[in-house]
């Protein structure tokens, strides 16, 4: 299994930083689309629906993409207040995180919510992804900065929880984490983001900013995946799918960029590095 993993990441991961550098924005994200909607439809059976209303649920989300698209007009104005929308949805599924049976159960209203759930988490970070893209100068080093934060600090979690893991994070939701790791996580994406920040066009006097959007960030991507990490024990599913060998479902891969993306781009909007 491990050597599958790892194969599958050398080919997944030139392609995506390939993508990212070379792409003109509308093709990133039309690419980024495929990626996301597939996490989206993955998410769905998560939450426990299946067949024809399966496929309109995903269709619409499509039809808010394409529209979020034609209503802008050029402006990436819609493209901030998704993304907006986003980090104020993350900051309630702390709370959920909160209250474990929250939504746990089969009644229509909590499948009512794992549904919405979805849309705000996937559409509001496709639109921050191409927002970070969009932006000038050098919007497609910016957005591999992002990303490779959290592929970061997802890595220096895994190895420093392994190497020095002691206390439990969120037992309930995900026995494996803990907090050293996530501490490892941290400084390893910190340490990325000072890197790639600076190959991206990072002034000194905004590293400062960086670092503190950066640090934020890395929380984010540990919430998306616990978050995930939630809907699995739910639906009593080890992974959310089976397409991506050895790593399970694309929102297995994704879910904690679905968090981190909104951050970022706001954090950037703000401070302006």
């Amino acid at each position: 299994m491990t050597k599958t993993r790892v194969i599958a990441a050398l080919i997944m991961a030139p392609a995506a930083i390939c993508a990212i550098l070379l792409l003109p924005t509308q093709w990133l994200a039309a690419a980024a689309a495929l990626v996301f909607l597939t996490g989206l439809w993955e998410w769905f059976r998560l939450a426990g629906v299946d067949g024809v209303p399966r496929t309109v649920l995903l269709v619409l989300n499509l039809l808010l993409m394409v529209l979020l698209v034609w209503a802008s007009a050029g402006s990436l104005v819609l493209f901030q207040l998704a993304a907006l929308a986003g980090v104020g949805f993350w900051l309630l599924a702390l709370l959920w995180l909160r209250f474990f049976d929250f939504g746990a159960h089969e009644e229509s209203s909590a499948r009512m919510l794992k549904l919405a759930a979805g849309t705000l988490a996937i559409v509001p970070a496709w639109a921050a992804l191409v927002l970070i893209h969009a932006g000038q100068p050098h919007g497609n080093r910016w957005l591999l900065t992002a990303l490779a934060v959290v592929w970061a600090a997802d890595s220096g979690a895994y190895f420093a929880g392994r190497a020095f893991g002691r206390h439990k994070l969120a037992p309930r939701v995900s026995p494996n984490k803990t907090i050293e790791g996530l501490l490892g996580g941290l400084v390893a994406g910190l340490v990325v983001a000072v890197g790639f920040g600076w190959l991206a066009g990072v002034q000194a006097g905004a590293i400062g900013w960086l670092l503190l959007v950066a640090t934020v960030t890395v929380l984010a991507s540990v919430l998306g995946d616990l978050f995930e990490s939630l809907l699995k024990r739910h639906a009593g599913a080890k992974d959310s799918g089976s397409v991506i060998p050895g790593h399970g479902g694309v929102l297995d891969r994704i879910d904690g960029v679905l968090a981190a993306l909104p951050v970022f781009a706001l954090g950037k909007e703000i401070f302006g590095f």
